[in-house]
């Protein structure tokens, strides 16, 4: 095994604290910047409109920036408002969504891992590794609005074996989400490790994960007494 691509959200980070914080500080934004618009749609409604423009558009639905920030746009259009101001709103809110909070273990063991292997990041979100600090330790950072596609499509992990320049089987693939992940992952050809912070099962119908580790300390001690 010569790389370890890791999952982002849930994998490095709790996302849900994050998400909360993200979507009230876009709301108080719109509240003092587009009253007009927060005076009639909840968040509430502004999800189902980016659920309705995914299903509306499949081709799109594997990217959430597109997503919300076209959703935003017809917003303000709609409210009397410009162009501009969706791209004000959506940039408070990306601000927010990439102040996470990493588990403690995390870059301890990716500074480790780094030192034997090369490491990559692959996100179906939006998350941008320079804004929250770890970009340095990664030497492929992919997301699936950059690569048309979100995991567990099989050409998520193409491109990233192909961007590595790596035979899949030579990759070891974490993170939190037993279909996103592991199946996906598994199928694609990549060695694969579930990264089960919490209580939640592994689901029956699913090839288990080459290894289960509880956090990222776990797994730099398992790779350490070559368990994968």
């Amino acid at each position: 095994m010569r790389a370890i691509v890791f999952d982002l959200d849930n994998t490095l980070w709790d996302i849900e604290p994050v998400l909360v914080r993200a979507e009230t500080r876009l709301t108080e934004w719109l509240e003092l910047n587009c009253p007009r618009i927060t005076a009639r749609l909840t968040a509430a409604d502004m999800r189902a409109a980016r659920a309705a423009l995914a299903a509306s558009e499949p081709h799109n639905a594997h990217d959430v920036t597109y997503l919300r920030l076209s959703a935003l746009t017809a917003h303000a259009l709609e409210h009397g408002y410009d162009e501009r101001t969706a791209a004000q709103a959506f940039e408070v809110f990306l601000a927010a969504r990439n102040e996470v909070a990493l588990f403690p273990d995390v870059v301890p063991a990716l500074r480790s891992l780094g030192e034997r292997y090369r490491l990559a990041s692959f996100s179906n979100g939006n998350a941008d590794l320079g804004r929250i600090g770890l970009q340095s330790l990664f030497g492929v950072s992919l997301n699936a609005r950059e690569v048309g596609a979100a995991k567990p499509a099989a050409r998520c992990f193409q491109v990233l074996a192909e961007r590595l320049d790596l035979d899949p089987a030579q990759i070891l693939h974490v993170g939190d989400d037993p279909q996103l992940d592991i199946e996906g992952a598994r199928l694609a050809g990549l060695r694969t490790v579930w990264m089960s912070r919490g209580p939640s099962q592994w689901p029956a119908q699913l090839a288990p994960a080459d290894l289960v580790v509880r956090d990222c300390a776990q797994l730099v001690n398992a790779l350490t007494n070559c368990v994968v």
